[in-house]
């Protein structure tokens, strides 16, 4: 399985198009992921044949989350269960940096039957292995994980170890970094679902423009660069997993 993850329509067109079997779909790209917005997830809904997972993350940062924020997090998963949505996406983690199981399980069951991935809030939990048996406890269907570090190449090393731990019991996603050129580097040690963005650059359209002004309170590398999927990166992925 192909998993892409999308920021817009027009990338979730692309991921389906060039063989994703599931697009997870997000707001706030330079937060890392968010939850998207209602109009985006239905609009995502209506053109997809493809799985619809729904990003569920009421900011960026970290994943220790107050109590407005879970109540937000609990809205906007009956929100995408009302929208079409075939499964959710989040993650919780307590202070200590272990898996907050009591929110997790709850929202998992407030999202059924929807299915739950639990996200790279993985990748900074205290304890890989015990997170693992923690959310298999919780009752989600997969982890997307880098194998705690910056890209799922350097941590292959602990996705392998994730595979033979799970012995099925969950699904290991990797995500980061993922591509054609090391797609099958994963598939060796056991993984068989890849997450990707495989994010290309668009032009904005704007002709003037003011450099001097931004509208992002952190600094962007170019506001008047668009970041789409890229229907070739994808493709070349695609193309690598088994039918």
């Amino acid at each position: 399985m192909l998993e892409i993850c999308s920021f817009s329509l027009e990338s979730c067109l692309t991921a389906q198009n060039a063989g994703a079997g599931r697009v997870e779909l997000c707001g706030g790209m330079f937060e890392g992921g968010t939850t998207p917005s209602a109009g985006l997830i239905r609009l995502a809904r209506k053109h997809l044949h493809v799985k619809l997972y729904v990003m569920i993350r009421p900011r960026g940062g970290d994943f220790c989350y107050s109590d407005a924020e879970f109540a937000v997090m609990k809205e906007d998963i009956q929100t995408a269960k009302d929208l079409g949505a075939d499964g959710v996406v989040f993650g919780i983690l307590n202070p200590d940096g272990s898996i907050d199981q009591i929110r997790t399980s709850e929202l998992v069951r407030l999202a059924a039957p929807l299915k739950v991935t639990f996200h790279r809030a993985f990748d900074v939990a205290n304890n890989p292995i015990q997170a693992l048996e923690d959310i298999i406890a919780c009752g989600c269907e997969r982890i997307l994980t880098s194998g705690q570090k910056n890209t799922a190449i350097e941590g292959i090393d602990l996705l392998k170890t994730l595979v033979e731990k799970s012995q099925n019991r969950i699904e290991i996603m990797a995500g980061s970094g993922v591509s054609a050129q090391n797609a099958q580097q994963f598939l060796s040690v056991g993984v068989r679902a890849l997450h990707m963005t495989g994010k290309g650059i668009q032009e904005s359209k704007m002709i003037f423009r003011k450099p001097d002004v931004s509208m992002a309170s952190a600094a962007l590398s170019n506001e008047f660069e668009i970041y789409e999927a890229d229907f070739e990166k994808c493709k070349a992925v695609a193309a690598l997993l088994p039918a």
